[in-house]
């Protein structure tokens, strides 16, 4: 029902027009699915270490935002798996790095007493090594050392 107005006044309450009110709506519906996990930060790496122990095979995949997936599993104790600041930066300096041998789909042999061997890959390509792989760069300690702490720190598992 539409109210009368007297000669001269003003109305003080806008009207919302149809299309403008929809594209609202569906702004505050992608904003909620967006907060339930309808949108996914990109991936910065993916590191699969293997060996012989009992706890060298582990998957572990970073996201852009420091999510975490630890053997395919983003949950412990029912909370997401997260990284730390401190641990985003390192881990996106170790992505940075790795990025030009990435590109160059570097693969290191293994040495004669090598105990865990790495595959990385980013959105660049693909780099392999072993512990003792001889003439490793700097970064490739740096990723193997990252990857211990935070399986260690973050995912819990006994190394």
């Amino acid at each position: 029902m539409r109210r009368r107005r007297s000669a001269g006044a003003a109305s003080t309450v806008p009207r919302a027009r149809p299309a403008v009110a929809t594209l609202a709506a569906t702004a505050l519906v992608g904003g909620a699915l967006a907060g339930c996990g309808g949108i996914k930060a990109p991936d910065l790496f993916v590191v699969q270490r293997s060996g012989d122990g009992p706890h060298a095979k582990l998957t572990l995949l970073v996201n852009e935002e420091g999510g975490l997936q630890c053997n395919g599993s983003a949950r412990l104790d029912g909370h997401a798996l997260k990284l730390s600041d401190a641990q985003l930066v390192q881990a996106r300096a170790i992505q940075e790095d790795l990025r030009e041998l990435a590109a160059k789909h570097t693969s290191l042999a293994p040495g004669p007493k090598a105990v865990l061997s790495y595959y990385a890959r980013d959105e660049s390509g693909s780099v392999r090594f072993s512990d003792d792989s001889a003439g490793q760069p700097n970064v490739f300690r740096q990723l193997a050392l990252f990857v211990l702490q935070t399986a260690q720190q973050v995912c819990r598992l006994p190394e």
